[in-house]
């Protein structure tokens, strides 16, 4: 049986040192996210993917997409497919792909035959890729967003992107039986959760909340926390749920579905 490999490339909140943001690579061929961390990828890797998967247009999350394009889009022989929600498109061809922020793929070398094509997804409808499953599943953040479940022929990954506090989110997972892993975000500590509800994230406290909806007993890895404030984050987690194994995500890790 044939299982999809999920590489972490980025799960940082930010920049510094080794720190990258979110990117995840699917077998060699899809990406979950297109920040920084896509930089870690050889010339002939970043020539192999075909489709991008956006969860929500903020800059940390779509920073490497035009780069990619620009490094690879003449080595391929087909476009690049990027799906996200139609809010995320147009602040791509609004705000990026725009010929003044960054020339617009979609109509090079001309708008029949582009480098890059956009794909509309519909939340709770998958995408099919091969032996993969992808669903979008919509959360609550600034900014129109989703988070991903992906199934494998071994069990489903599930990757909340950037959300807050929400019902929809674990009712989707409390319907997948097969979750095996599930990457959640936790951006801020608890003292500053104000800011963290401002920004809609979530911080430890706020997750013990979320994750006490959740029925299933995935793996659970946290993602997306400030550079510099991991280790108060994870201490204040493993403080509100001391029974848990919780693991900070790291560019180390690698999961089979």
């Amino acid at each position: 049986m044939t299982t999809t490999n999920i590489r972490v490339l980025g799960c940082s909140g930010g920049v510094g040192g080794i720190a990258r943001t979110t990117a995840f690579l699917i077998d060699q061929d899809v990406l979950l996210d297109a920040g920084t961390g896509v930089m870690n990828l050889e010339l002939h890797q970043l020539a192999a993917i075909d489709h991008v998967f956006i969860t929500h247009a903020h800059l940390d999350h779509i920073v490497s997409l035009p780069l990619l394009l620009d490094s690879v889009a003449a080595l391929r022989k087909k476009p690049l497919q990027v799906y996200a929600q139609a809010d995320t498109i147009e602040a791509l061809r609004t705000h990026i792909f725009n010929w003044q922020i960054w020339p617009d793929f979609s109509q090079i070398p001309d708008a029949k035959d582009p480098y890059l094509h956009f794909n509309v997804i519909a939340v709770n409808e998958p995408v099919v890729i091969g032996s993969r499953e992808i669903k979008a599943v919509a959360v609550e953040h600034t900014v129109p967003a989703v988070g991903y479940i992906i199934k494998g022929k071994q069990g489903s990954f599930a990757f909340s992107g950037d959300m807050t506090e929400n019902e929809n989110f674990w009712q989707h997972l409390n319907q997948c039986s097969d979750l095996k892993y599930l990457v959640v975000e936790t951006t801020f500590p608890d003292e500053q959760i104000e800011l963290t509800r401002l920004s809609k994230h979530l911080c430890p406290s706020m997750l013990t909340s979320e994750l006490g909806k959740l029925q299933q007993k995935p793996d659970i890895f946290i993602t997306h926390l400030m550079p510099g404030g991991e280790k108060t984050i994870m201490d204040q987690i493993k403080d509100h749920m001391p029974e848990k194994d919780l693991q900070q995500l790291k560019t180390s890790h690698n999961f089979e579905i």
